[in-house]
């Protein structure tokens, strides 16, 4: 067997062993290198290749198309400083657990450190950031190799969807020739489904595990639930009908999807973060226990508050991770929530004690109520986009949100709806970067994406808009665009006036329209709250991309949301305090 069959049964074993994994989509961008591994996976007929020129876009596309997804997608890139451009989203699907198959080519190991060009180091080059590395063999085509290069590729999808899901990186060194032979692939396909079947469990406790736990909670007269980032459907029902057991309250950050669904909101609280800056508040709710599921919501209110309470803190991770930022945790329980849920419900007894519960939803109805005044304002505001929004995203949707101060007003004003709106965030490491071709990833497979994004993390990730011209992508994408970097104006450094500006504040003045004329996509830049309800609610009958600008002013809006803070202040005191004292 010559080399270029000897490249090519070792490679479209590989290759073949993704697709008899399900890895069906895979995101690549042109190289050289990677030259064997891209023919042989655009001549695979179970697999579907996503062109991404950019290598730092076409990593958070694939992390969007994962999250869409729910399971496994691979990446494609050459040697060189096209893998460190994968970094930015290998660290993001780490620490938000999503998983990832990195593809990178190589040169051989007597092309390394020798000066020859497009070599770089990256053997491990992605350090304590994926779950596992692999520096692949060498081709051979011994039937020997072909199994090793099978029996990776099933442990690398494995490794990935195995909870805590996250990236893996396989490393392939490569001679030349890089030409397969396509004519002779499809010989090294095999009809079953996987060389090597991993069947991974997911955790679970024991029986008398369980029954100490039931107990402790049982006993508890004021607990309450925590919910972050949950990626299992099955947990709205699940940790509903357990708040309900137990008569606690469950604090729902925007990403746990239990804001929007057709299950029960009798005990969902979605104003938390507005009311827990309120000092009475703080000081009249003390739970003595707490469950938390998910990673740690967005809500830095709830965060401060929970680092005063004195109570039995259970944080449950089907992960087997540590998501303990408050450093409160009295128990980790590693099991998997939705099981952990309906065992509890189980066990435990109804109670039928409500007093604790109303107190939460007493004070969460005053406080939207409150909230609900912004819909008064004229001016276009940043939290009043959020109000529309949820009046406005259509039946089985999906939002997709930016960091900064985008995720935080959602958080206050994207109130719980019964419309099946997915949401969606970069949240594993909170950058700004990435989020435009992340959100197109996600559009790729859901229908009715929405991206709501600030200005500079807009400008941070234009570039990934050539993916959606290039493929047709159906993405509104809701520009807020304050001329800078809005939260700082929230912080401490807004004090620091001579230096604000040039430091924090970061104005760019850019025309985004002629971004919009650059990606072929339908721009407009409204005016008022009407113009905005006409042009969202036209976008989803528009092919192709849509960009909507929403022109605010950043001083004016921290005034607005102080000003609104210390009204919601008012109408608690007014109306609840007597109640909960």
């Amino acid at each position: 067997m010559n080399d270029r069959d000897t490249l090519t049964a070792y490679v479209a074993a590989f290759v073949d062993e993704l697709a008899r994994n399900q890895i069906n989509d895979v995101v690549v961008s042109p190289g050289s290198r990677s030259t064997p591994l891209a023919l042989l996976l655009a001549e695979h007929p179970e697999i579907k290749i996503h062109i991404n020129v950019d290598e730092r876009s076409a990593a958070f596309f694939a992390l969007g198309l994962a999250k869409a997804m729910k399971k496994p997608v691979a990446m494609l890139c050459t040697s060189g400083t096209a893998t460190a451009n994968y970094y930015p989203a290998i660290v993001e699907a780490f620490y938000s657990r999503v998983p990832l198959i990195v593809l990178t080519a190589d040169r051989p190991h007597e092309l390394r450190d020798v000066g020859a060009p497009q070599t770089i180091n990256q053997i491990g080059m992605y350090g304590n950031h994926v779950k596992w590395f692999v520096e692949m063999a060498l081709p051979e085509s011994s039937m020997s190799m072909i199994r090793y290069a099978r029996t990776i590729c099933a442990r690398a999808v494995a490794t990935a969807a195995n909870e805590p899901a996250g990236p893996v990186h396989l490393n392939f060194p490569l001679r030349e020739p890089l030409i397969p032979n396509l004519a002779e692939a499809e010989k090294y396909r095999q009809e079953k489904q996987a060389t090597v079947a991993i069947e991974p469990g997911a955790l679970t406790l024991s029986t008398n595990q369980l029954a100490a736990i039931a107990k402790e909670i049982g006993q508890a007269k004021r607990g309450l639930i925590i919910c972050g980032d949950l990626k299992n459907n099955g947990m709205k029902e699940a940790v509903t009908e357990l708040g309900e057991t137990l008569g606690f309250p469950i604090l729902a950050d925007p990403l746990s999807q239990l804001r929007s669904g057709q299950h029960s909101f009798s005990n969902v609280i979605d104003c938390y973060d507005t009311f827990l800056r309120d000092e009475q508040v703080i000081e009249a709710f003390h739970p003595d226990v707490i469950l938390r599921f998910g990673a740690m919501p967005v809500s830095k209110p709830l965060l401060l508050w929970l680092k005063k309470q004195q109570a039995q803190y259970f944080v449950i991770d089907g992960g087997a991770g540590f998501r303990d930022p408050s450093g409160l945790a009295t128990h980790m329980v590693y099991s998997e929530e939705e099981k952990f849920c309906r065992d509890l419900v189980e066990r435990l007894h109804k109670n039928l004690d409500q007093g604790w519960l109303q107190r939460w939803v007493k004070v969460n109805e005053a406080t939207k109520h409150a909230l609900r005044s912004i819909a008064n304002e004229e001016e276009l505001d940043e939290g009043k986009l959020f109000y529309h929004l949820n009046e406005l995203m259509p039946e089985h949707s999906h939002l997709f949100v930016g960091n900064s101060m985008p995720i935080r007003d959602l958080d206050t004003f994207f109130f719980s709806n019964n419309k099946n709106v997915e949401i969606y965030a970069n949240r594993g490491a909170n950058g700004i970067d990435g989020i435009v071709s992340t959100a197109l990833g996600v559009s790729t497979v859901k229908e009715k994406t929405v991206l709501v994004i600030g200005d500079l993390s807009f400008f941070h990730d234009m570039n990934g808009l050539l993916a959606g011209k290039l493929q047709g992508q159906n993405l509104t994408i809701l520009v807020i665009n304050n001329d800078g970097g809005g939260i700082f104006s929230f912080l401490s450094q807004a004090s620091e006036k001579e230096y604000f500006e040039v430091l924090f504040g970061t104005p760019h003045g850019l025309d985004f329209s002629h971004s919009a004329q650059l990606y072929n996509a339908t721009y407009q830049k409204i005016q008022n709250w009407d113009e905005f309800s006409e042009v969202f609610t036209a976008s989803f009958s528009i092919p192709g991309l849509k960009i909507i600008e929403i022109p605010t002013n950043r001083e004016s809006n921290v005034l607005k949301h102080r000003n609104l803070w210390s009204f919601v202040s008012r109408e608690i005191a007014d109306a609840l305090i007597g109640e909960i004292q």
